[in-house]
């Protein structure tokens, strides 16, 4: 079919990426159901021609544009050879034949859609090569869809266009024009040797007959079509009508095209390169390792796991039970295959048990000097703690050997309990391993898992063997007393064994499923309070109080051990920074009134934070802490008053509490809730008590009442006043729960001293239970309500008469200065608590 010459109204089509250029084949595929109707009825007409335009808008998928903007005004005029009919879709193959330029846009007339169409034959060309059922296919189609009715609406979209053909400018070939022909031509033979893909390429458009080079206007074409360039670049040589200019602009393409092949074949050569290094490599470790296992100099993998499972076990003591496991496990791994899940279980399980110190043990430190001296050196006061070390020390050396024990410090938090099991460590020479079971649930942390669990590994105990490589170490189960209790069973009762002398030299873990020697390990378990320990646990180790800190106790230690410390971890020096003994006595007073010095850590690290940053902005070059500036520092005092009352009025005594954190003061309050009910004094009297107090404190408080009415009654038999009065008592802070039996003495005394309207002396604190006789039984917590109670400004204290021998253990820099009155009968208490009122 001859192409014409002019053919002014053709459907547009407009195209993403890559425009068609004259001469050249593309396949387009059209899904826009108005274009794809368009097109066909062009075909079964003898007119398949069409406008190829490019979208300015690369991510625009649609294949026509609702405004001749969206595209560029010079497009193709291409033939469409051959159209496969896929349903939603045609996929055409064309080609270009000579450049056009949009003129205006045209409406498809209705008069250009016959009424009706008999079937005509089909039309194809040989050259075109369709199908015989695609074309009966379209003409079942025209069938249905030509009718009138079935006709679609209009829509926005350009379906058809008026064209101009676009004449080049007239060229004469001149020097310049053969250079850049010549340079277009062997830039391409480039290419194409880098690239053998474009080969192809080049011979299906040089198969139009003539020679490429005499004909500039299709070289410059070619050049352009060749490249995988931009768009809007490849647009620019479509839109070009002066020929030199189009062949410089085809040549930059291909310029940029040669360099990239060339950094393609680069990378490629690299990449094929480093492959073929790691193949060989390969090839040649395998035939080295043929010829090392023909030679003997190699064992095969399983050999060498033996082996090395062996060499581990060579210097040690390995129990005969265990070297028969160990035989049995070794002869089971060599008849296992490597890429068994069982060969990587039982392999794990041999490293773990080849792991073991079995009769490895560090050479423990016998000396008592020694073993002082490093105890002295991390830490101030703790004299139970350090006598009892020094005493297994002692034992040990008249033993000749070393044996393990199960100690528990318990008390508030902060006052060392973790760090002096480090230095204990550190002064007999053991290893030392923490491991925390608060708020543990799992007894396979302890116990460990069994080996048919994915994932399994042994319990801490078996862990920390392995890591100090020792069986004497010294291990150290931190927060005993918040261990938690959950579906996977409850750890304190599997610390039962572990911790019990009698079972622990056979120790099983369920991964190892062996026995192991625990008797030479020391463990030291801490806690806070011993109530929340299971009383079985409790009896299986040997309970040593760490008390709270006194003031006294709290400067001793900030001036030994946290300032130096501290001011070293700032990066200052004693030259830049320094606090005053004044400074420290003040901040532990006013700031830092717990039981621990973990606060008062937090308070000397931050006054030396904020010296670091005047120092570094330049505010100051050192600096001095005094109790002038300290609250320029650590902001206003905490603490300010030491005590609720300066002058305690009828009715209100101070007692003294234990609690977790310390000891502390608090004020039994008793008041008149209202007069005594008429002159009967037969009728009863009642006591409300509050201050969100717990089950034993209310029944210490009923006691306490019906005994003072005894006591009152004997003292001053006219005084119904506890009879007929209906009282309130109250115990401040209101929001702190309380518990327990030894404010019993308090209340009593409070009960008296209202109906009597005598005050009490404001120096005087009291503690002790009261029996239903006036019996004063033993309390505890005396170190912590001593100290207490001199924080406070006491100078007189009330306590039981059992309690003698705890007071008479505290040092005396705490019980110096204190009028201490021991008592064992209600009766002893009433010439010292009282004083005239008035």
């Amino acid at each position: 079919m001859m192409v014409p010459e002019v053919f002014p109204n053709v459907p547009l089509i407009a195209v993403s990426r890559n425009p068609v250029f004259p001469r050249f084949i593309k396949i387009i595929e059209v899904k826009n159901k108005a274009l794809m109707e368009l097109l066909r009825r062009k075909v079964r007409l003898a007119q398949p021609y069409a406008g190829v335009f490019l979208k300015k808008d690369d991510t625009n998928e649609s294949d026509v544009v609702e405004s001749l903007d969206a595209v560029y005004s010079t497009g193709t005029f291409v033939q469409i050879h051959e159209m496969q009919d896929l349903g939603d879709k045609l996929r055409m193959i064309v080609m270009g034949h000579r450049r056009i330029r949009i003129t205006k846009q045209l409406e498809v007339e209705p008069e250009e859609i016959p009424e009706s169409h008999p079937k005509p034959p089909p039309r194809r060309k040989s050259k075109r090569g369709r199908k015989d059922q695609p074309v009966s296919q379209a003409e079942q189609i025209s069938e249905t869809d030509l009718s009138p009715e079935l006709r679609p609406l209009p829509s926005s979209d350009i379906l058809m266009v008026e064209v101009d053909n676009v004449q080049h400018e007239q060229f004469t070939v001149t020097e310049e024009v053969k250079a850049l022909t010549a340079e277009i031509v062997k830039t391409i033979r480039d290419i194409i040797a880098l690239n053998p893909l474009y080969r192809e390429s080049v011979l299906q458009m040089m198969q139009a007959g003539q020679r490429v080079v005499d004909n500039p206007i299709y070289l410059s074409d070619m050049g352009a079509a060749l490249t995988g360039a931009e768009s809007h670049e490849l647009q620019d040589v479509l839109e070009e009508i002066n020929i030199p200019k189009r062949l410089y602009k085809a040549l930059s393409l291909l310029k940029k095209e040669y360099e990239l092949s060339k950094l393609q074949q680069r990378l490629g050569r690299e990449v094929e390169e480093k492959i073929k290094q790691t193949h060989r490599k390969y090839l040649l470790q395998e035939q080295l390792k043929i010829i090392k296992k023909e030679l003997g100099l190699e064992k095969e993998d399983k050999d060498a796991i033996e082996e090395k499972f062996r060499e581990r076990l060579k210097d040690r003591t390995v129990p005969q039970h265990i070297m028969d496991v160990i035989n049995e496990e070794l002869t089971k791994l060599g008849l296992l295959d490597n890429h068994s899940s069982e060969f990587n279980v039982t392999r794990n399980y041999m490293d773990w048990l080849t792991s073991m110190p079995w009769g490895t043990n560090s050479e423990e430190n016998l000396s008592l000097e020694r073993a002082k001296e490093v105890l002295e050196e991390d830490h101030y006061g703790m004299d139970d703690v350090k006598k009892r070390i020094l005493e297994f020390i002692a034992v040990s050396q008249l033993r000749g050997s070393t044996q393990g024990k199960i100690l528990c410090f318990y008390g508030p938090p902060g006052v060392g309990k973790t760090s002096i099991a480090r230095s204990i460590a550190r002064a007999l020479n053991r290893q030392y391993f923490r491991f925390s079971v608060g708020g543990m649930t799992d007894v396979a942390e302890i116990k460990g898992h069994r080996r048919t669990y994915v994932g399994a590994m042994p319990g801490k105990i078996i862990q920390c063997l392995k890591k100090t490589k020792t069986e004497n170490p010294l291990v150290l189960i931190d927060e005993v007393d918040k261990m938690g209790r959950g579906y996977q069973g409850d750890p304190s009762s599997a610390l039962l064994e572990l911790l019990d002398p009698e079972q622990n030299a056979n120790f099983l873990d369920h991964y190892l499923d062996v026995p192991v020697d625990l008797s030479k390990v020391l463990f030291i378990c801490t806690a806070n309070v011993t109530d929340t320990i299971p009383e079985p646990l409790r009896d299986r180790m040997e309970m040593i109080n760490v008390s709270g800190y006194v003031a006294q106790e709290k400067l001793a230690i900030a001036e030994r051990y946290l300032v130096p410390q501290l001011r070293s971890l700032c990066g200052l020096t004693v030259e830049k920074a320094s606090i005053s003994s004044d400074a420290l006595s003040l901040l532990i007073r006013q700031y830092c009134r717990e039981s621990g010095v973990r606060n008062l850590q937090k308070q000397v690290e931050k006054v030396f934070r904020k010296v670091a940053f005047s120092i570094v902005s330049g505010a100051h070059t050192t600096a001095t802490v005094t109790p002038d500036n300290l609250q320029d520092y650590v902001g206003k005092p905490i603490f300010t008053v030491d005590r609720m009352y300066d002058v305690t009025p009828p009715g209100v005594v101070m007692g003294l509490a234990w609690t977790a954190m310390g000891g502390s003061t608090l004020f039994i309050e008793t008041s008149l809730r209202r007069p005594p009910g008429g002159v009967d004094v037969k009728e009863e009297g009642s006591l409300e008590v509050t201050g969100q107090l717990g089950d034993v404190m209310k029944e210490s408080a009923k006691i306490a009442s019906t005994f003072a009415r005894s006591f009152l009654m004997s003292q001053e038999p006219e005084n119904h006043f506890l009879f007929n009065s209906h009282l309130h008592l109250h115990v401040p802070e209101g929001a702190t729960p309380k518990d327990g039996p030894s404010a019993g003495c308090t209340i009593v005394t409070a009960l008296l001293s209202l109906a009597t309207k005598q005050a009490v002396r404001q120096n005087v604190a009291m503690t002790g239970e009261v029996s239903l006789t006036g019996k004063i039984l033993p309390v505890g917590g005396i170190k912590e309500k001593t100290i207490a109670a001199r924080r406070a400004g006491v100078t007189c204290i009330v306590m039981p008469a059992e309690n003698r021998k705890d007071f008479s253990d505290l040092p005396d820099y705490i019980t110096q200065g204190l009028e201490v009155h021991f008592v064992d009968h209600y009766s002893g208490c009433d010439a010292i608590e009282r004083r005239s009122g008035g």
